[in-house]
């Protein structure tokens, strides 16, 4: 039995079986429509989500399974003071597979260690999102064609952005990638972060603080929000909450070639005017999110399709 809590436990080679499967899926989804039938996942969500649990769920729906679970801390016996691990143990036995979400980084791994069933990090504090990546580098393959040779600039919150760090961990594996790193002073990529992915694999990166300055040399313009839920001071918040928004002015200086991409939701870092841009790649960023989330259930499960 696997969990998956942290991007990298999956290797390069897993992860490009993990896209061949997902793109199987989405020119063959009646082929994989049955493949879960008879299996549950559990959504244990202790906090608030859209997209990552809905996707979880829509995933393990059209592989033909079933979905129970809750969508806050407060629904749960979690509000009675009951430990993740018994959580784990409890659920293990009504479920085959559990995504979790939780405010407490490492409380997933605490999950995969008490539980009997696989676990799968659906994002814990400002730690890891390691289904996001896999979203994101699906998106990445279908919009260039391939997972090396390109520039990508990460643009927002880069200190609490566990997307960004997920991300970051995942494509220091691939060849000939320039990273820019674009945020305030504030809320720049922690050290350990550049030292340890970025130097130690010899990935090549800039910082800067000025988003116009860069965007014409992006494949890639990865934005983040400023997440209000990470901050402790409210004036902090405010003062950087508008540090960064994407308009149709700042893209007149992009290439024609360039991919936006955003996790999702965004409150107003990207306008919506860039929506109708063909260069818009977030919404299709989501949709890839279900494909690998289907892909990723299959091989925790350890389901053939032939």
């Amino acid at each position: 039995m696997r969990s998956l809590i942290d991007i990298l436990e999956l290797t390069t080679k897993e992860l490009d079986e993990l896209i061949a499967v997902a793109e199987d899926i989405i020119e063959n989804p009646s082929k994989y429509s049955e493949s879960c039938k008879g299996k549950k996942l559990a959504t244990l969500f202790f906090e608030p989500s859209t997209r990552t649990r809905l996707s979880f769920e829509a995933a393990m729906y059209e592989l033909g399974g079933n979905v129970l679970g809750f969508s806050e801390a407060n629904s749960s016996s979690a509000a009675k003071g009951e430990s993740v691990a018994d959580t784990a143990k409890t659920i293990s036995c009504y479920a085959d597979i559990i995504a979790m979400r939780h405010p407490k980084e490492g409380a997933p791994l605490v999950a995969s260690m008490n539980a009997s069933i696989p676990v799968i990090n659906a994002g814990d504090g400002g730690h890891n999102h390691p289904t996001q990546t896999l979203a994101d580098l699906l998106t990445i393959k279908r919009e260039k064609g391939s997972l090396s040779n390109y520039t990508i600039g990460f643009c927002g919150d880069l200190k609490f952005g566990r997307t960004v760090h997920s991300l970051i961990a995942a494509l220091s594996r691939y060849e000939n990638i320039k990273v820019v790193l674009i945020s305030p002073e504030e809320l720049k990529l922690p050290d350990y972060i550049k030292k340890d992915i970025l130097v130690k694999n010899g990935i090549e990166f800039v910082e800067t603080t000025d988003l116009d300055k860069v965007i014409g040399e992006l494949d890639i313009l990865y934005m983040t929000r400023v997440q209000r839920e990470r901050f402790f001071n409210e004036a902090d918040y405010i003062r950087l909450k508008d540090s960064y928004i994407l308009t149709p002015k700042k893209m007149e200086n992009a290439k024609p070639t360039l991919s936006v991409m955003h996790p999702l939701p965004r409150v107003n870092e990207i306008s919506v005017a860039i929506d109708n841009d063909p260069r818009a790649a977030y919404f299709k960023q989501v949709l890839n999110g279900k494909y690998m989330r289907m892909a990723l259930i299959l091989k925790l499960l350890e389901v053939e399709v032939k």
